[in-house]
């Protein structure tokens, strides 16, 4: 079964927890909003999964290292995506050789991201974090190269194809196999998660797609989007509670559960 968790607004945080399957940490929130915090220490207390990000989509460059390992320690998530850098494999194969020799609380697995600019750096990138001893991995969603692997006249629709392209093609070549782990980081449009069917190596994935759509009064048609949302949490954030239509948002989160198969 496929882990989901959808980033919301802090107004609706509680209410995730009965359409989330795990709880995904952004840190820098951690040390700028008290709620935020609280929130995540009651998730610990419940037991609750937790998958603490680096903040790199949010902050343009992943969080202070010392702040990262202090929230670690303090938190205890169940994983933590290391620092990556976008769109460098070469920095970000030199991170994930830095943090393979910190030691992190025992229960924290590590997670990596695939960075690359061409199908061949994925690849290599892919099997040198395997080689470093990384057992789960994640692809972005919103990678260049995606769109010159699959030309789409639609550029989101094209990063979608090209993530589902590249995967298919590390996995056709012996790179991925069916009992690896992959963590899937957002989406362009929300049917892409349609398509892994059958992907066995697909273990969780997390987007805010249908949150931000129904903040934005987009609702979801039977087969997904065209396009995704232009906000993001960032826009969205401090929102109050009163402000969100319930019906429209409850629509998307069934239709995209409904639409992946999930």
């Amino acid at each position: 079964m496929i882990k989901v968790s959808h980033e919301v607004p802090r107004c609706l945080l509680e209410d995730s927890k009965q359409f989330n399957d795990y709880d995904y940490c952004l840190p820098h929130l951690l040390d700028e909003d008290e709620e935020y915090k609280e929130f995540f220490y009651k998730c610990k207390e419940e037991g609750r999964y937790i998958i603490m990000d680096n903040s790199l989509h949010e902050l343009g460059e992943a969080y202070n290292s010392d702040r990262l390992i202090h929230w670690i320690k303090e938190l205890k998530p169940n994983e933590f995506i290391i620092p990556d850098v976008w769109e460098s494999r070469d920095a970000s194969v030199v991170n994930a050789r830095q943090w393979s020799q910190i030691n992190l609380p025992k229960g924290v697995e590590k997670v990596v991201v695939v960075q690359a600019t061409t199908l061949h750096e994925a690849a290599t990138c892919y099997q040198t974090y395997r080689d470093l001893g990384y057992q789960k991995i994640a692809f972005s969603y919103g990678a260049s190269y995606y769109n010159d692997v699959v030309p789409h006249p639609n550029k989101d629709l094209g990063k979608a194809l090209g993530r589902l392209s590249v995967i298919s093609a590390l996995f056709k070549t012996g790179v991925i196999h069916q009992n690896d782990r992959i963590h899937l980081l957002g989406c362009a449009v929300p049917q892409e998660f349609g398509w892994y069917k059958g992907y066995n190596c697909i273990e969780s994935i997390d987007t805010s797609n249908p949150v931000m759509a129904a903040l934005e009064g987009e609702r979801y048609q039977s087969w997904g989007l065209d396009k995704k949302p232009k906000a993001n949490m960032n826009d969205y954030y401090f929102m109050l509670g009163e402000e969100v239509n319930w019906e429209l948002l409850t629509d998307n989160l069934t239709k995209f559960r409904y639409i992946n198969d999930l």
